[in-house]
């Protein structure tokens, strides 16, 4: 029975147009062919860009982060409340104003010192600038390597040129040493950013995000699988060729560099739109969904792949939004942009106002439920 399945998934008429079938990628007169196996190699190579990104950030990122001058404000710690941490971890971090009235009578605090408890505690959990800083500068250096050296892989392609050439002899495509590198290491990448999405800052747009790696790394595997390279590669260079401005512009963002943030991200968001809004959908999308169908009978392997693309491309027209709204924050040329994207950090500019509250309350030896009262002696921390 599961044979028979096995057989019936793997069926030709399913991943290959009719006439071809798997037997069309096997190795032949010196001719080498990408086989599922080889994709194998993607796990060692993504536990290798995990090691290597912690080096990378301690050595690297750290010490550039202090050069650009990217520091961190003081936060002030709420103080140990169990009552109020219990409603944080297991109920909610932004309670709503019938449960402030309800913690303030558990706790004996006023609703405005339990709201300020639960900014401080919000504020503790964000990640600090020098993280962010870390993560993008590593995540700069990648995409811009990947890029030139795309680059450098597709240039003297005749596909390159003229993308319809990417079905020429489909799929009878023998392998280059060149794309096999870039796949590899290309899926590497993506999925240790998978394996490490847990620990990351997490932002806004964090199911995106996840849905972007599956849908990039199916995307990568299955055009590997059925010899799809040629279009993949095209697919794969797109992507890289705006990325590493939007993380460079991060970079200068955390250091407070403004100009130079926002003419980076001026520059980010024309190249965003002119290869993930006209290139991709115009060009390469037409060519993969569009063209085929005058070579070809429409078939499940070609359904697939369209879709996964189209899921890709959705997600390009939600962050494209994104970037309009960031675009237009600036425009008038009084602020720094901000990814809209992340958690801003809340103010504590209501801080000082109760100050002198609590001092009273601290010198009467207010005391409530055997817990200190939630400014007493709050210290401050990096």
């Amino acid at each position: 029975m599961l044979s028979r399945l096995t057989e019936l998934i793997w069926s030709d008429w399913i991943w290959f147009p009719e006439g071809h079938g798997w037997a069309d990628l096997e190795d032949r007169d010196g001719k080498v062919f990408p086989k599922p196996r080889d994709l194998w190699a993607t796990i060692p190579i993504a536990l290798c860009f995990l090691v290597i990104r912690q080096i990378f950030e301690r050595t690297v990122a750290s010490p550039l982060a202090s050069l650009l001058g990217v520091s961190d404000k003081k936060r002030v710690f709420a103080p140990p409340n169990p009552v109020l941490e219990a409603h944080f971890c297991s109920t909610s971090k932004h309670p709503t104003q019938s449960s402030l009235e309800s913690l303030s009578k558990q706790t004996g605090c006023s609703v405005r010192q339990v709201q300020r408890w639960f900014r401080r505690r919000r504020n503790q959990d964000r990640p600090n600038k020098f993280k962010k800083f870390q993560e993008a500068s590593w995540r700069f250096t990648f995409y811009l390597l990947a890029f030139f050296a795309g680059l450098a892989v597709l240039i003297d392609k005749p596909w390159f040129h003229d993308m319809k050439l990417m079905w020429e002899d489909f799929p009878k495509m023998p392998l280059l040493p060149s794309q096999y590198w870039y796949y590899m290491i290309e899926l590497g990448f993506y999925t240790s950013l998978l394996f490490s999405v847990a620990s990351d800052v997490k932002r806004k747009d964090f199911k995106e995000q996840i849905i972007h790696h599956v849908a990039t790394i199916v995307l990568i595997t299955f055009s590997w699988v059925v010899n799809y390279i040629r279009g993949g590669t095209l697919i794969m260079l797109v992507h890289d060729a705006s990325d590493y401005l939007m993380e460079s512009a991060k970079m200068f963002n955390y250091a407070g560099w403004r100009k130079t943030c926002n003419i980076i991200f001026t520059v980010f968001a024309a190249v965003f739109f002119v290869t993930r809004l006209i290139i991709l959908p115009f060009w390469i999308i037409y060519t993969t969904w569009v063209y085929p169908l005058t070579l070809y009978p429409p078939f499940f392997g070609f359904y697939f792949f369209n879709g996964l693309m189209f899921v890709l491309q959705a997600l390009h027209v939600f962050w494209a939004g994104l970037i309009l709204r960031m675009v237009i924050k600036f425009l008038p040329g009084n602020d720094i942009v901000e990814d809209e994207r992340s958690d801003k950090e809340e103010t504590e500019s209501e801080d000082e106002d109760d100050e002198h509250e609590q001092r009273e309350k601290s010198k009467n030896g207010h005391v409530q439920n055997g817990h200190t009262v939630l400014n007493n002696n709050h210290r401050k921390t990096d």
